[in-house]
């Protein structure tokens, strides 16, 4: 076998690598295909796609309340609160769609509830109670109604939620500041991610 130039080294060197990085970029792709997308079978006509694997691209998330569907369904990460009601068919008849914020990102694990307007057009749950606020839809003025929540500790909770892409535990309010753990232990009871 005849010796090989420096320069025919660095040449089959140079190849050697492309087709390992072309190898790889196709057993990527490969592997990708699993999760495919599909949106006229599953999305009931929302327009968006939904992944069909549990891939770290997905979020899931529970919508429950004044909604067609309710239940627990897996969205692309970046899916908004209005992606989610959409995949649970849709708002029922009596939701009070202006309690929610449709534009806030969806965090894994999120609870979605869609309040159901209640006599007089206040806002109850699904079975007509009032419950815990979601820390996930709620607007400023629901937050403001929560003892140890006021006008400026609300709008710092929305701004951290739409900052980090929504909440996923009401844990995560501690990293506000101004809630301590004494205030974290009186909200407990009001608030649902």
């Amino acid at each position: 076998m005849p010796e090989l130039s420096r320069t025919q080294v660095v040449v089959y060197g140079a190849i050697a690598v492309a087709l390992l990085l072309v190898g790889a970029r196709a057993i990527r792709a490969e592997g990708g295909s699993e999760s495919t997308s599909f949106a006229a079978s599953s999305g009931a006509g929302s327009g968006g796609g939904f992944s069909l694997s549990g891939q770290a691209s997905d979020v899931i998330v529970d919508v429950t309340g004044a909604v067609a569907r309710p239940g627990v369904y897996r969205l692309p990460v970046g899916s908004r609160v209005e992606d989610a009601i959409r995949r649970a068919g849709g708002p029922s008849a009596g939701a009070m769609l202006e309690a929610v914020n449709r534009a806030a990102r969806l965090a894994d694990g999120q609870q979605v509830v869609v309040p159901e307007r209640g006599p007089g057009g206040a806002f109850a749950t699904a079975g007509g109670e009032e419950g815990p606020v979601s820390l996930g839809t709620a607007t400023a003025e629901q937050l403001d109604t929560i003892d140890g929540i006021g006008p400026v500790t609300a709008a710092d909770i929305i701004e951290f939620r739409d900052q980090h892409g929504g909440l996923a535990s009401v844990d995560q309010l501690d990293q506000i500041s101004g809630i301590g753990p004494a205030t974290m232990e009186s909200l407990r009871a009001g608030l649902q991610p």
